[in-house]
């Protein structure tokens, strides 16, 4: 697999090839970056528009193993030892301009920082913004307990730690990375830089959208599982305003989607 030696990033996209246009969106977004990147695609070998952009941009395509969670660590099997970071995005994510530099400066110098991360858009299908998400540094407080608002897209976790964690657990079909966040944050701090990075398309079949119930009964499940076990019993407690305060912010944003 031919890799840039200069490229201190990774960013794996999962795709199952139904979306080219935003796919090729999300290229762009990651190849215009200022910060050397190296990309591998992770989907069926056999659709055409995948063989197609893999040839078109000269990035290197791996089998889809039958999961998004086992996509994402198949696709981080290609770290190579000059990957300091990595990340993956969706094939309907897409970053900001020059954004990773920012992000990439901020992990860089703190040491003990495991992942950095800034604000995410939603936008509907067409690009236009429906909400920002920005909690910023209060995110990884409340994460054991409250709402992920640790958006995934546009964060660069430290590769080193990825390894130490064994990356995303594949138990999980949606909240895979809440519970690697949690994990992460163990062994090091979540940090936080002050600008949006991404950019997170709200459509109908996107996975968070098609099966909010799953996803938050998930995410339970990876908080409880990350408290220690004399906490666990009271956890529940939580669970109810926090599912309140989740679904209004889902037909919030669903609703802008519709109106929008």
């Amino acid at each position: 697999m031919t890799q840039d030696p200069q490229a201190r990033v990774l960013i794996i996209i999962a795709t199952l090839g139904r979306r080219p246009e935003y796919l090729e969106q999300t290229i762009r977004s990651i190849r215009s970056q200022s910060v050397p990147t190296d990309l591998v695609l992770v989907a069926p070998l056999e659709n055409d528009h995948i063989q197609a952009i893999s040839a078109q941009y000269s990035i290197p395509v791996l089998p889809d193993p039958g999961s998004l969670p086992l996509a994402i660590n198949r696709g981080a099997e290609a770290l190579m030892p000059h990957h300091d970071y990595l990340n993956w995005l969706n094939d309907d994510d897409y970053l900001e301009p020059d954004s990773m530099q920012e992000v990439l400066s901020a992990v860089d110098s703190n040491p003990e920082a495991v992942v950095a991360f800034g604000h995410c858009r939603y936008v509907n299908t067409e690009g236009r913004e429906l909400w920002v998400s920005k909690a910023g540094n209060i995110a990884p407080k409340i994460l054991p307990w409250g709402p992920d608002l640790i958006p995934q897209p546009g964060m660069l976790v430290r590769s080193a730690a990825w390894r130490d964690v064994g990356g995303v657990d594949p138990s999980f079909d949606l909240a895979f990375d809440l519970d690697l966040l949690l994990r992460l944050k163990k062994i090091g701090k979540l940090i936080c830089v002050n600008r949006v990075v991404s950019n997170f398309r709200w459509h109908p079949d996107s996975l968070t959208v098609e099966d909010r119930s799953k996803n938050l009964r998930e995410s339970e499940r990876a908080k409880r599982t990350a408290l220690p076990k004399i906490l666990r019993p009271v956890s529940r407690a939580w669970d109810v305003p926090v599912r309140v305060v989740i679904k209004f912010a889902a037909r919030n944003v669903s609703r802008r989607a519709t109106n929008s």
